[in-house]
């Protein structure tokens, strides 16, 4: 890094060959701020991005200056038009300065979240443009680690604080990048490629074309999870106008095996990416116009800018008026709102009257039901007197009978003792 003396004044910053810089910062992240600045001798804007140092090597506050300095080797490697332009660095005690290409003009979601609807066509074009920046780097074993929201109105790839060079040979694991948009890869801490910047690809386009986060849990630890077991789906409420190219597009990148996984070189080649040749558009059959409604992209904008930590890099300076706006529109429609209603209502008393009649229904079965139970057990009670008079009968029986038996064994006695007296006597006579 090349040293510098950076000059503090109040709330200003001084920066050799540059204009004071605005107080109010573009963005923060947990160790930088970004602010704009002005080049003294031509005017031009720039992004001042203020990298905290960290001072020693037992402190956990501030950026390495190992770390540091690669961010700045590999900016100052790419120039390309979907990648922001590294201008210069500085150094003071505390923080280092890197001098970077002012983007403006709103980050990719938020600007689609505007339209009333976005044709597939239209989504093509904007993952396109990540491609092609996305394969500049590749090209050059640099992977990004940390591709999510992008700003316009061109896009352009930020944030370098994650990217690495990969070397053949060289095995490299860590634990970072913002967790909705990270590959399973560095979920489950294994090595670590190019392949992982294709994984976010596929997220960022899942979230263009439904509005939703197809891994975004209630908390870090949900979506870490949700990503380690491949949990996410196309649900047919978000993907209903979504063409099958778009989903297999989708499911190629969101590959749980790294090595099937597309890679920048296949994506641009996928059907739903490749732009059409002059031949192909004489054809009859024409890729179908799409309509895709950012109802819920907007919906996934606010609840992303309300829960997750700012952007690293760049946060646009003026969406703090561009919501004011919206709050003025929205205040605008609480008007349509109070007159649907008591339509609404209606709806609700509709439905509490069907679930009424239901709840008569359901009782009247229950009485018929209890009714039917009543009559078993008395019935079954009939039945147990008289399987209990059987059996007293059948004592009786077994009485009767021993007494009979008792009497034929005295009759037979006598009738024996009868026959054995009645021979002696006729023997005796004989005699």
């Amino acid at each position: 890094v090349r040293p510098h003396v950076v000059h503090c004044v109040a709330e200003y910053f001084f920066l050799p060959h540059f204009c004071a810089i605005l107080s109010s910062p573009c963005s923060s992240g947990q160790f930088a701020i970004v602010k704009r600045c002005w080049e003294k001798s031509t005017g031009l804007e720039f992004a001042a991005k203020f990298i905290k140092k960290r001072q020693s090597r037992s402190s956990r506050r501030g950026v390495r200056r190992e770390e540091i300095e690669r961010e700045v080797n590999i900016l100052q490697q790419t120039q390309h038009a979907n990648i922001v332009t590294f201008h210069d660095v500085y150094e003071n005690l505390t923080d280092v300065v890197l001098v970077l290409e002012l983007v403006s003009g709103g980050e990719l979601f938020d600007f689609l979240a505007q339209k009333e609807s976005l044709s597939e066509e239209e989504a093509t074009q904007f993952i396109k443009q990540i491609l092609e920046g996305v394969h500049y780097l590749h090209s050059r074993k640099i992977a990004h680690f940390d591709l999510k929201n992008v700003p316009l109105p061109r896009i352009k790839l930020i944030d370098f604080g994650l990217a690495h060079k990969i070397e053949a040979g060289a095995e490299f694991k860590n634990i970072f990048g913002t967790p909705e948009f990270v590959a399973p890869e560095i979920v489950n801490y294994e090595p670590l490629g190019l392949e992982a910047d294709m994984w976010s690809i596929g997220v960022i386009t899942y979230i263009l074309l439904s509005g939703a986060s197809p891994f975004l849990g209630e908390t870090k630890q949900d979506t870490l999870a949700n990503i380690s077991a491949m949990n996410y789906e196309f649900d047919e409420e978000f993907f209903c106008r979504t063409s099958e190219l778009a989903k297999s597009f989708i499911r190629q990148l969101l590959e749980r095996d790294k090595m099937k996984r597309l890679t920048i070189q296949d994506a641009l080649d996928h059907p739903w990416i490749k732009t059409k040749t002059p031949d192909q558009t004489k054809t009859p059959k024409k890729r179908e116009r799409r309509q895709l409604k950012t109802k819920r992209l907007k919906e996934y904008t606010m609840k992303s800018h309300s829960s997750m930590p700012p952007n690293n890099t760049y946060v646009n300076f003026e969406r703090f008026v561009q919501v004011v706006e919206d709050i003025s529109r929205m205040e605008g429609s609480f008007t349509g709102l109070a007159s649907a209603h008591d339509s609404l209502q209606e709806d609700i008393d509709a439905l509490v009257s069907v679930y009424n009649h239901k709840e008569s229904w359901y009782k009247e079965e229950s009485e018929g039901v209890r009714h039917q139970l009543s009559q078993i057990r008395y019935e079954f009670r009939k039945v147990e007197a008289m399987k209990r008079s059987l059996q007293d009968e059948m004592k009786v029986v077994d009485v009767s009978v021993s007494d009979v038996s008792a009497r034929y064994q005295e009759r037979k006695k006598h009738f024996d003792d009868s026959i054995v007296q009645y021979v002696i006597v006729q023997y005796s006579s004989r005699v």
